[in-house]
């Protein structure tokens, strides 16, 4: 029988080689994974969420959310008038300007060309449908970026700062904070890492009722910019951090560089006459001069050094013999003048560093300043340093400097420090830091500091401050109106000036500092008639808003009888009901409600709430009571 022609024996042979040799190969990969055992498990990559910043009562100002920057392959486009007519539509672009756009890059043979950046996740669903359907993937493409959506816009934006497209805080608290917010990945990372929740000292909306009068009197004076800080007296909590003109954080791009400004921490200046209050208390706790000793003014002070050198500096007006009470009531120069004589350099310069000048307050901002603050060694330091610097010129400050020095006369002497964060909170509410108030150390004596505040009283009652006066409630000021450098010229500018003015209240139980900055303003410039009125106003609606007793405030002359609501006031159903008259031991029961965060504060019986009674109930919703007898 003849063997078929196919089967020759060289393909027999070829045949037999492959299949011994794929034999071979199953039978090392066979070993190979028999003897590297169990495959491990690729672990996902790690993401953070960035946490939130929230005002001291819980309202968003700063949430963590996604953008997508849109771009194309555009060689790979065949119709780009289609193209570009559909997509403009639901991206609101320009149709010409972005034909051309695609057009230039497709001969210039660029590889990839974004047509709009951070777009919001509304008009990424859209658009990404849209390229779906049309059968345009291999095109197109859509990448995810990190993004924050300011729910406030401009609202104390030079405080909470802004976060850039890479993640990361470029200013304000955004930046200071980044690692709470956005906790670094490690190797060791897994899943999703949530940033904590920072809750700011100040209330948004006494923020933005100040922000509201701000804003009018910058328009009204045509300053170039306001500072506008209210603070607790006794913790140290910056109630409301303005600084105008201002950044919208939602379009930072288009902001200018006045407008991204923290000029409460990064500004400083030279403060004048209100500076005054500081020396006083030096003069006084140092013991150079009493509460009695007294300094003609002749509106010129002229002295001749041992060196031979001739100083020669003025007052606003003639005041006579004028004690320090009296000085700080006319911001008189030459009292300062003449009382700096008592003290030594070594002295001042000892009592102006322990108020905090010339060193970072350490307040949770980035690029703080220290202010400037010579000393005797300095090479710029002359006989008429001492005197000018007691009247605050030849040195510089920052109003949180400002602020932080003064808590020492509103606290019996002692210092304190300085936040503007209230609580950091997880995601799940868990307080990781609570803030509690730092004392700092001891400047002045009690009896000098209760002076001081008298004598800023007597300021309001009688002297430039009178139009800061509240009426029934006791405020204590300072003025001052400084002239600004001139940087083209040299010296001093004669129309630009720093007008401010420092205040405190109640006088007899300080709980409010308050402080105005209105720089570079047009026609009037004394801070007697343009600042103390701001203050007024702005010290009338913190007192407003949280709910200060007044002197002839119903409160004082009330029978001590409430009346209870008829219906159920501990039953919270849809809406918040009135608690007005309930007592303390009728709301413990609503404490371990875990979808409502209940807040007391006091004794007695409920006087205020906040939300407002008829307000609808919401999950986790915070309501605060307040208990007075």
């Amino acid at each position: 029988m003849q063997v078929n022609g196919f089967f020759k024996k060289s393909r027999i042979i070829l045949v037999s080689v492959f299949l011994i040799s794929l034999f071979f190969v199953t039978l090392g990969k066979f070993i190979y994974l028999a003897v590297q055992g169990k495959p491990v498990k690729t672990k996902a990559p790690s993401s953070v969420e960035r946490g939130s910043i929230l005002d001291r009562n819980g309202k968003p100002l700063a949430v963590d959310t996604h953008f997508y920057h849109f771009g194309v392959s555009p060689s790979r486009i065949k119709n780009i008038p289609e193209f570009v007519q559909i997509v403009s539509q639901v991206l609101k672009l320009d149709e010409e300007e972005t034909s051309s756009r695609i057009e230039n890059a497709a001969d210039n043979r660029e590889k990839f060309l974004y047509i709009k950046k951070k777009i919001s996740q509304e008009q990424y669903e859209e658009t990404f449908k849209l390229v779906s359907e049309k059968g345009w993937d291999s095109f197109c493409r859509f990448d995810q970026i990190p993004g924050r959506v300011y729910p406030e816009n401009s609202l104390a934006s030079a405080l909470i700062g802004f976060m850039g497209t890479d993640g990361k805080g470029l200013s304000g608290i955004e930046y200071s904070q980044q690692d709470i917010l956005s906790p670094p990945l490690t190797p060791e990372s897994e899943g999703v890492i949530h940033g904590d929740n920072i809750y700011l000292t100040i209330d948004a909306n006494l923020q933005y009722k100040l922000e509201k009068i701000a804003g009018r009197v910058m328009e009204e004076t045509q300053a170039e910019s306001i500072m506008v800080l209210a603070a607790s007296a006794k913790n140290g909590e910056i109630l409301s951090y303005i600084s105008l003109p201002s950044a919208n954080l939602n379009e930072f791009g288009k902001a200018s560089a006045e407008e991204k400004i923290d000029r409460p921490a990064v500004t400083a200046y030279e403060p004048g006459s209100v500076f005054k209050i500081f020396t006083a208390s030096a003069l006084l706790d140092s013991q150079a001069i009493t509460p009695d000793d007294a300094f003609l003014c002749d509106s010129v002070y002229k002295k001749v050094t041992n060196l031979g050198e001739t100083i020669k500096l003025t007052c606003l007006d003639r005041h006579g013999w004028v004690n320090q009470r009296k000085a700080l009531e006319f911001s008189c120069n030459e009292f300062f003048y003449q009382a700096a004589e008592r003290l030594t350099a070594g002295t001042f310069l000892e009592y102006i560093q322990n108020f905090g000048f010339g060193e970072k307050t350490g307040i949770e901002l980035p690029l703080e300043t220290r202010g400037f603050v010579k000393n005797t060694s300095d090479q710029y330091w002359s006989a008429r340093s001492l005197p000018t610097m007691a009247i605050g010129q030849e040195l510089s400050v920052s109003a949180l400097q400002m602020i932080e020095a003064v808590t020492a006369i509103a606290n019996k002497g002692t210092k304190i420090k300085l936040t503007v964060i209230d609580k950091i909170c997880d995601l799940n509410g868990n307080i990781k830091y609570n803030h509690e108030v730092q004392y700092a150390e001891k400047v002045l004596s009690p009896s000098t500091a209760d002076f001081m505040l008298d004598c800023m009283k007597t300021t309001v009652d009688f002297g430039t401050g009178h139009k800061a006066a509240l009426g029934d409630i006791s405020i204590g000021v300072k003025t001052g109106t400084a002239q600004m450098a001139d940087t083209v010229k040299g010296g001093y500018s004669q129309s630009d000036f720093v007008s401010n003015c420092l205040a405190i209240f109640p006088v007899e139980n300080p709980r409010i500092i308050l402080y105005v900055v209105i720089t570079k303003a047009k026609g009037e410039t004394y801070a007697g008639r343009i600042v103390t009125p701001v203050i007024h106003e702005a010290a009338n609606e913190i007192i407003d808003h949280l709910g200060l007793t007044r002197n002839n405030a119903a409160s004082l002359e009330h029978s001590g009888y409430f009346a209870k609501p008829e219906t159920d006031a501990l039953e919270i159903k849809n809406v918040l009901p009135d608690f007005t008259g309930c007592a303390k031991s009728e709301l413990l029961n609503l404490i371990n409600n875990p979808n409502l965060n209940i807040i007391i504060k006091g004794e007695g019986w409920v006087t205020k709430q906040s939300p407002e009674p008829g307000t609808p109930i919401t999950d986790n919703m915070q309501i605060e009571l307040t208990l007075e007898y």
